[in-house]
């Protein structure tokens, strides 16, 4: 076989010339990459045999120098298990019994220590010979706690969380439920949810959902201290439902304020959701029916949710709280009073959600209560009524207005912020075609 591949490579009846301009050429393409290849060919020769050995040779390694006035120091992390005592994981975080003790004497009582709960990461820095300079956890979601070494003992630490993020990109297609499509990719509630927000004044999750309707999303992971800890903002999506392709791209001005659009900037944000839950199923629509306990055909002037007794209830639109209180057969029920005559009411509450009383403002998608049995009702679920000018409307066919497009003078603005993620998502959404085809 080398014999033959080397009369190929050596027989070339073309002229001298000719092959001297097609060396050139092919040289020419290699440099175009950047680099030069060289290519020798020896026909029939023998491949030396090359002897190998294994040479170990010591390296010398100079010492670490350290100032003689600069003690070590050193990070440990452990986890509060139930049952433990703060002296238990003070000692196993390496800490040296009397400062964990005289910690634990004089800060015992303090927020950190109080908000300290089973299953918490604790992380220490210690000196030599156990002693103790600083202890920090994260309590909730965005605060960091603890204790820093001081000169006449330890202060309280209280200060924000430092994230990083990554990005990543997830894609499902719908067989039963949103939940169950994001349980077999892995998808994280949190995003879940926030996709069946962001898409909600388009889409009702809970009747408009097809077999076959996909989604792309791509969104934030929160990392603390090299640990996934949550997971972040969508930053953009598509939504393919029963043949209807809906995008989303997130456009804020700052950290913490923004809102969701089309890619021509048209807000995706309406002036109400078009459901107070975030899923749930209609069990009553907004029609005649026998009523269970009154046992006569009534009109039903409201949609019933069933959901199990603590499901959170939102607020549809911004508004101000008229009333929170028994209603007769509403039983637990508030009622919102927004713009343009519009009130909505949420009755058979297990319970009212935290500072709702009379006169309170609420935004869209605030709780302000909880799904219960008060009232006339025959088992959990939830009473929701769309008032205009008094008169009850359906919620589920009403036409709901759109929030305000992004202001022409932060059109440029916007266009360069999105456009890196709508490419991304015409990438993704042809990679998908791919795949089908």
């Amino acid at each position: 076989m080398q014999k033959n591949k080397a009369l190929i490579l050596t027989h070339n009846p073309a002229p001298r010339a000719s092959r001297r301009r097609r060396a050139a050429i092919l040289l020419a393409g290699f440099s175009l990459f950047g680099m030069v290849a060289a290519f020798g060919t020896a026909p029939e020769s023998a491949t030396a045999t090359v002897q190998r050995s294994l040479v170990v040779e010591p390296l010398a390694v100079a010492p670490l120098q350290l100032p003689a006035d600069q003690a070590h120091v050193f990070w440990h992390e452990d986890r509060l298990a139930r049952g433990d005592t703060l002296a238990a994981l003070l000692g196993r975080l390496g800490v040296d019994p009397a400062v964990a003790a005289r910690l634990v004497r004089e800060n015992g009582g303090d927020k950190p220590f109080r908000m300290l709960r089973p299953g918490m990461t604790v992380h220490a820095l210690t000196a030599d010979h156990g002693d103790l300079l600083s202890l920090r956890f994260m309590a909730g979601q965005d605060t960091v706690l603890g204790f820093e070494r001081a000169p006449d003992g330890f202060t309280t630490i209280e200060e924000p969380a430092d994230f990083s993020r990554s990005v990543h990109v997830k894609s499902g297609e719908i067989r039963s439920s949103l939940f169950a499509t994001a349980d077999e990719i892995s998808l994280p509630d949190g995003v879940a949810v926030q996709l069946a927000d962001i898409f909600g004044g388009d889409i009702d999750f809970h009747r408009d959902l097809r077999k076959g309707d996909r989604f792309t999303v791509i969104y934030e992971t929160l990392h603390h201290q090299g640990r996934p800890l949550r997971s972040g903002r969508i930053l953009a999506a598509e939504f393919v439902n029963d043949g209807r392709a809906l995008r989303a791209i997130w456009f804020g001005e700052d950290e913490g304020s923004g809102s969701y659009y089309a890619p021509d900037g048209k807000s995706l944000r309406k002036a109400f959701l078009r459901s107070p839950l975030e899923f749930s199923r209609v069990t009553s629509g907004f029609k005649m029916r026998f009523h269970p306990l009154l046992k006569q055909w009534r009109a039903h002037k409201g949609v019933d949710y069933g959901a199990p007794t603590g499901t959170r209830v939102r607020a549809t639109g911004d508004a101000v709280v008229e009333s929170a209180g028994w209603i007769n057969g509403y039983g637990k029920a508030v009622t919102l009073r927004h713009g343009g005559g519009i009130t909505t009411l949420y009755a058979h509450l297990s319970k009212f959600g935290e500072g709702i009383r009379k006169g309170v403002r609420v935004n869209q998608g605030d709780v302000i209560g909880y799904v219960g049995a008060t009232g006339w009702a025959t088992g959990p679920h939830l009473h929701y009524e769309f008032r205009v000018g008094n008169q009850h409307r359906n919620p589920l066919t009403i036409v709901f207005p759109s929030a305000d497009p992004v202001p022409p003078a932060r059109m440029q603005a916007f266009r360069a912020a999105t456009q890196p993620l709508v490419a991304q998502l015409d990438q993704l959404q042809s990679a998908a075609v791919a795949l089908l085809e």
